[in-house]
């Protein structure tokens, strides 16, 4: 089973930021009224994956009025309304499967994300959670096969789902006001999942973007609405930390890839991103740091318009290739898949024109 423990230990508890000792105060002020309004404690489920022996569970607890997940999903709301939820720190989850029962604690952000010793079979499976005393919610886990050597990583913004996040106004846009129905996928990039799952069959999908865990709600609804394989979300708690007033998420996704190379020492990723923001840069040291851990990288490239509402183009092509692991760069899910049997990374369809 994986080292449960941060990839970054320290030897003392670090003092926090003064900006997260004000967001603490707000919060337990917050949490404190809801509860006196009757609001209850809720475990609002995601995706998790594993292997056999172990579980990486990963869940948000809140208050809600009758302590349903439901109540936490905010479908068919405006995106702001999910980030004025009350989240619960230091909560006490019960995590069950087969017979086995574990308790742990959620972190500042009312975030859990732990590895827990399951032993479940190869595939999709279900495990409960419960906090409170609530009733239990059913959490989705896909354990992968010891056998499995390839697995799917994509980012979100801007390569599954054209965002263009870095200006910050239409940061704010996208996440406060837009819906999931008025976002737009990427042209065939589902297609293109799907078709290199079907040649990689009980191969995990991962999900990794710097968004926070308020909008995985709606995030899951555009991927199903916009018919995505089914897979984890690595998120992040927006916010500041002990140290800086803002969480890096650079940080939080080279964190997750090295998890995930430490997770899954034999499986051979492919990495999916786009050439908007710091992708190319973050796969290609990946790539030199872990090449028996990387099957390929595949760039979308932005189109012009795209590219000046996300503050212009990565410049680190040239920089990323001198890794062993082949890239790929096309404007959409087909063209990638092009290049993916240029290289040898899928196979061609006879049906391809």
């Amino acid at each position: 089973m994986p080292d449960p423990t941060p990839l970054e230990p320290s030897l003392a508890e670090p003092l926090l930021h003064r900006a997260a000792r004000i967001e603490d105060a707000v919060q337990e002020f917050r949490e404190q009224r809801a509860r006196r309004r009757g609001l209850v404690p809720t475990v609002v489920p995601y995706t998790g994956y594993g292997a056999p022996g172990w579980v990486r569970v990963l869940c948000r607890v809140l208050l809600t009025r009758r302590g349903l997940a439901s109540d936490a999903s905010y479908y068919g709301v405006r995106g702001w309304r999910s980030f004025t939820s009350v989240a619960v720190d230091d909560a006490e989850v019960t995590i069950s499967a087969n017979g086995a029962s574990h308790v742990v604690q959620s972190d500042r952000g009312g975030v859990v994300d732990t590895i827990v010793p399951l032993d479940l079979e190869p595939g999709w499976r279900t495990i409960r959670l419960s906090a409170g005393g609530m009733r239990d919610v059913e959490a989705d886990v896909f354990i992968v096969h010891p056998d499995t050597r390839f697995g799917l990583l994509s980012d979100i913004d801007d390569t599954v789902m054209v965002t263009s996040l870095p200006r910050p106004m239409l940061a704010a846009w996208n996440s406060f006001v837009l819906t999931e129905h008025a976002r737009r996928p990427v042209p065939g990039m589902s297609v293109l999942y799907e078709r290199v799952l079907a040649q990689h069959p009980g191969a995990p999908t991962v999900y990794l973007s710097t968004g926070a865990w308020n909008v995985a709600p709606t995030l899951q609804r555009f991927l199903t609405r916009n018919m995505y394989p089914s897979g984890t979300l690595l998120l992040t708690d927006w916010g500041p930390t002990h140290d800086r007033f803002f969480r890096s998420g650079q940080l939080h996704k080279q964190q997750n890839l090295e998890r995930l190379a430490q997770d899954f020492p034999d499986v051979q990723w492919l990495l999916v991103g786009d050439d908007g923001q710091h992708d190319e840069t973050l796969y290609g040291d990946f790539a030199r740091e872990h090449p028996d851990n990387v099957a390929g990288v595949a760039i979308r490239q932005l189109s012009t318009s795209e590219a000046v509402l996300a503050g212009g183009r990565s410049r680190a092509q040239e920089r990323s290739r001198d890794s062993a692991a082949p890239w790929m760069y096309a404007p959409d899910g087909a063209g990638i898949w092009s290049e993916l049997t240029r290289v040898g990374l899928a196979e061609a369809d006879p049906s391809d024109p």
